[in-house]
């Protein structure tokens, strides 16, 4: 089983002032495993094709990541960002399933 470091995004939408909501983007740093690792091309509108990571990685969380976990935007992997598509809880970790390229 591969090893994974790297960070989580965070983005939770907090009431700056009287009606006014904004994003607070915090980046914590986490150990993990990958699970799983697939990748497939996928035909886009564009000219190139949009590659489409299919990971799953175990993530040894902290009780930061427990009380936030539905607050999780991307990761990076392979020096990249990643949209996160799927966390489920099984304590002590988190079993996080990314997509496409995160273009936030």
């Amino acid at each position: 089983m591969a090893k994974w470091y790297g960070s989580i995004c965070f983005a939770e939408t907090v009431e700056t002032s009287p009606d006014v909501w904004e994003e607070q983007i915090t980046e914590r740093t986490y150990y993990g495993d990958i699970l799983s690792h697939k990748y497939r091309r996928q035909s886009g509108e564009g000219l190139n094709d949009n590659i489409v990571v299919s990971n799953e990685i175990s993530v040894l969380s902290d009780p930061f990541a427990f009380a936030h976990f539905q607050f999780i935007r991307y990761i990076t992997f392979m020096g990249a960002k990643w949209n996160v598509t799927n966390v489920e809880v099984q304590y002590p970790r988190l079993i996080i399933s990314v997509g496409e390229v995160y273009n936030g």
